[in-house]
Formats: C-alpha cells, structure tokens, sequence
C-alpha cells in the first residue's frame, strides 16, 4: 500500500454535505491528527444554488447567512397570511459565500487534502476511491455522490422540486426588508402544483423565485415566461434587471437511499438527507453532519437523519401529489391557515411531539389523507 495515497477519511464530493462534514471535523479536536482527502471535479466558487431555511438559533455557518427574514407571507388564490415568525428566523445562504467560508479554512488546514478530479469507482468492499484512476484508500469513506442511479421499486414515488430564479434590480423602491414571501400559490398551476417564493435583499433587490413539484421539468423558455408574468402583473414591476439567474432540480422521493455500506456512508442528498415532503435539505444536512462526528468521536451509532413516522407523513403526501388527488395548494392553504407558522415548521424540522403531530394533521383535509394513508400503508 502507497502509504501517500492512505487517508483516514476520504470525503467523497465538495458540495454542502461534504463541506458541513469537512468544516466540522476541522473544529473537533478529535479529527487533528488525522488525514482528509476531499474530493471534487472542480473548483467551487459559483453562486450554482441558494439555500433557504428557518430556525431559532444561529447555526454552524451563521457567518455565511446574507439574508435574514422575521416575517413571512403565505398566499394562495383565496387567502392570505402574514405573520412574525419569532422565535424563529428565515435565512438565506448563497453558495458562493458557503464555497468561500469553507475553502479559506480548508485550504489552511495542514491536514485536509484537497484533489480536484472524477471519481470512476467508489469500492466500498475495498475501502478505496479512483480517481482519474489513481486509488486512495481510508478508514471510511463519505459520498454525497451516487454512481448508479437508483432502482425503484413500484411503490416507490420519485418527484422533482424544480425551480428557477431571478435576482432582480427594480428601477423604484418596491420591496419590504425584513419581510419575505415564503408561497405564493395564487399562480396558475397550469404546469403542475407550483409557487412563487420571494426573498428581499433590500427596498429595491430581491430572489423571485418560480418553483413546481412535478414529474417533469419545463422547457427553458416556460419558466422564463412564468417568471417574467409573475413580475410585472403579481408584482406590479414594469422595469428592473436581471442580476443573475439560478436554476435547481432536487428530488422529493420515499425511495430509502442506502445510507451505508460497509464503511462507506452517503451524505446529503445522496443518503436521503433532503425531507421529501418539501425538498429541504439544509438543516438537515447539518443534522446528519453532527451525527456522524458523534458516531466517529463518541463511537455512538450513527443516528437516521429522519424519523420513521415523519417518512410515513412525507410518503402521505407524496402520495397525493403524485396521483393529483389534491392539489398541493388547498393542502397548503389550509396547513398555514389553521396553524401557527413556528408549529408548521417545528412539524417540517421532525421536532414536534405526538400531541403537536395530531393537532397539526387534523387541521388538513382528514377524509383524503386517512384514505391516502391506508392505500401507502397496504400498497
């Protein structure tokens, strides 16, 4: 064995779970000593993605967040509902301050390699990782890459969130700081369930951002026209500029990723860490982070990222969205019409208790969903 090409861990991907992982095992003194190889096909430094998220606290990349909001909106076609989400915040991350942040520490760090590459095999048996066929072998290895899609079985739903956003300039003051939309449902929905977030920079600057939970992606121009319509007739914008443009496709599936073999685990969405009821991922990502630096220092068992019952909520919901048995907007309408928005995100962070969980379901449509859970659970 080339002990050179020996490292004790070897992260598999340089996106937001990989860097979550890598950032925090250069804070524990615990992982000092030992030698990473992080892995990526190139070098980050784009804005490719942005990610959104609430909580009550600061988190690991408080010093990343760009943006952050205390109240929100929700719309649909007939109703409306603004309200402070204290304790809580809304948050924006932008991946080039993310890639930054992380690459200044890593750099510096006198024990992370860092390669820049493709990856042709992950051999789990092996414990091993070509890359441009030289191998690296390691104790354990982390991916948030899948080199086989997966297969699915027939009960398995498999969605796409996908979306496109403009970063406009207005021509006169028009946005409201400290105040974001989180859905606007009152959009057509000729393309599918969709709805138009909006998160304010300043008086004049915002994401407008167009999203759908669908099968099938759109054609180029369809989201471009969708966007351009939302602006100047919902908003009212007849001049502004386009700062820049995102576009993402994230998955919302009940599939169970394989989160480990052997010792090789998958990380971020790759090992299911993305809430497939809602397609976020962040937060947890940074759960997930935080339990496999518990595994490795305390030697605990890594803990799922996501808890069984709230797979079976998630796997409900999918169910409806999928076969179109209501649209997602009546269902969101009434979620954030009959509850507080802290219980509705505390129910999306997996935090609520029993008593929350039923409070909260038995505010939506109950006939529907009781029939959609007996046909998941005897599918």
């Amino acid at each position: 064995m080339n002990i050179q090409n020996h490292f004790n861990y070897i992260i598999a991907g340089a996106g937001c779970a990989g860097l979550s992982l890598a950032m925090r095992m250069l804070d524990d003194e615990f992982f000092a000593d030992k030698k990473i190889l992080l892995i990526d096909k190139e070098i980050k430094t784009a804005n490719d993605r942005t990610w959104c998220f609430w909580e009550k606290t600061e988190n690991f990349f408080e010093n990343c967040v760009e943006q952050k909001w205390d109240n929100l909106t929700f719309k649909s076609a007939n109703k409306t509902v603004q309200q402070n989400i204290n304790p809580y915040s809304y948050k924006l991350i932008r991946s080039s301050n993310f890639y930054k942040y992380c690459f200044t520490k890593i750099n510096a760090a006198p024990n992370i390699t860092v390669l820049y590459g493709n990856i042709d095999n992950i051999d789990t048996e092996k414990n091993s990782v070509t890359v441009d066929a030289i191998n690296y072998q390691t104790d354990a290895i982390f991916s948030s890459i899948l080199l086989q899609e997966p297969q699915l079985k027939n009960s398995d739903i498999y969605l796409l969130q996908h979306f496109k956003g403009y970063f406009i300039e207005t021509a006169q003051p028009h946005f409201t700081v400290g105040e974001a939309t989180l859905m606007d449902f009152s959009i057509s929905q000729k393309h599918g369930d969709s709805f138009v977030y909006i998160m304010p920079f300043s008086a004049n600057k915002a994401l407008v951002e167009y999203t759908l939970f669908t099968a099938n992606v759109l054609e180029e121009n369809e989201y471009k026209q969708e966007l351009e319509n939302y602006i100047t007739k919902n908003l009212n914008i007849s001049e502004y500029k386009i700062l820049e443009q995102e576009y993402g496709i994230i998955p919302m599936t009940n599939l169970k990723f394989a989160t480990q073999q052997n010792n090789t685990y998958y990380i971020g969405t790759a090992g299911g860490a993305t809430k497939a009821s809602s397609g976020y991922t962040f937060t947890f990502i940074q759960k997930q982070a935080n339990a496999i630096i518990q595994m490795l220092v305390h030697n605990k068992p890594l803990q799922a990222t996501h808890k069984a019952r709230y797979n079976f909520f998630d796997d409900v919901l999918l169910h409806l969205i999928a076969t179109q048995k209501l649209p997602l907007a009546n269902i969101f309408t009434r979620l954030f019409a009959k509850n507080k928005m802290q219980q509705i995100f505390k129910f999306l962070d997996e935090d609520a208790n029993i008593l929350e969980n039923v409070k909260l379901c038995s505010t939506l449509q109950i006939a529907t969903f009781t029939k959609a859970a007996w046909q998941r659970i005897f599918k």
